[in-house]
């Protein structure tokens, strides 16, 4: 009896290793300017890392962030890192940055790629406007050893053939680095809506938190909002994509505000996981 026991009590203890729940987040913050009046960066700044620090995802993946606002945001949240590249290349433009919880999390190992015909050089592909990124990153849960891949982009916002090919470069991208199969996450700014064939594609290979949210699902149908908090949010271009081996708890947009204001002209989407 005591021997069963035991049995049951390891069992249970093992099962609550191998599924540990965490908070994951896609957020594009909007860039650093002082353009924008009293959306300017310098007016909602305080405000956006407010928001971060009460929601406490441990692993979130950020769109538009220039280098002052990556420093601002380690500077601001205790026991964070990030990885990644501006994607001019070193900390020149834009970086599609990954953040995490160091308490909760090591990094395996990590790189960035360019959504181009030549995706591991500093380059702009197809008939993009901008270069565009890819980081990723293995991570491993220090409580559970489990293991797990992270990729953050951010496609253009014009070019349709950057888009169509990226949505193709991105999965193969996947496949070829996760070579062990560990479970997947996807975050980012795709410029695409969800009915568009780039993003289908994508849920050929990956599925959509929103639609295998097992639990609460919270927000506006919308990730777009401009800025404008007076009219309904309904466009929605930012997604976090997961594998089958990822369950998602919950999936909400963040709509929250200051004084009818938000924190960036995107809603942050955020998700609560259990890897399988």
């Amino acid at each position: 009896m005591k021997k069963l026991i035991v049995a049951i009590i390891f069992m249970v203890s093992s099962f609550g290793l191998l599924a540990q729940e965490f908070t994951a987040m896609s957020y594009n913050i909007k860039y650093a300017n002082e353009n924008d009046g009293e959306n300017s960066w310098s007016k909602r700044k305080d405000f956006l890392a407010n928001q971060l620090k009460f929601y406490h995802p441990q692993i979130f993946g950020v769109q538009e962030a220039v280098k002052s606002q990556i420093d601002f945001i380690t500077a601001e949240l205790s026991n964070y890192q990030h990885i990644g590249v501006g994607r001019e290349g070193g900390d020149q433009g834009e970086f599609s940055a990954i953040f995490y919880d160091t308490t909760k999390f090591e990094v395996l190992k990590s790189d960035t790629f360019w959504l181009s015909e030549t995706p591991n050089q500093i380059s702009k592909g197809w008939d993009a406007d901008y270069h565009r990124i890819c980081t990723y990153a293995l991570l491993k849960d220090k409580e559970s050893s489990e293991k797990f891949y992270f990729f953050n982009t951010h496609f253009d916002h014009r070019g349709k053939d950057a888009r169509t090919n990226s949505s193709r470069l991105i999965t193969q991208q996947i496949k070829k680095i996760n070579v062990e199969n560990y479970p997947v996450l996807l975050t980012g700014d795709f410029n695409l809506e969800p009915e568009t064939e780039q993003i289908q594609y994508i849920k050929s290979y990956l599925k959509d938190a929103k639609d295998y949210s097992a639990g609460i699902k919270l927000g506006p149908s919308g990730t777009f909002n401009g800025y404008d908090f007076k009219t309904p949010v309904t466009r929605r271009i930012d997604y976090i994509f997961h594998s089958e081996e990822v369950k998602i708890k919950t999936y909400a947009v963040l709509s929250d505000n200051e004084d009818g204001r938000y924190a960036s002209d995107h809603l942050p989407v955020f998700v609560k996981i259990i890897l399988k």
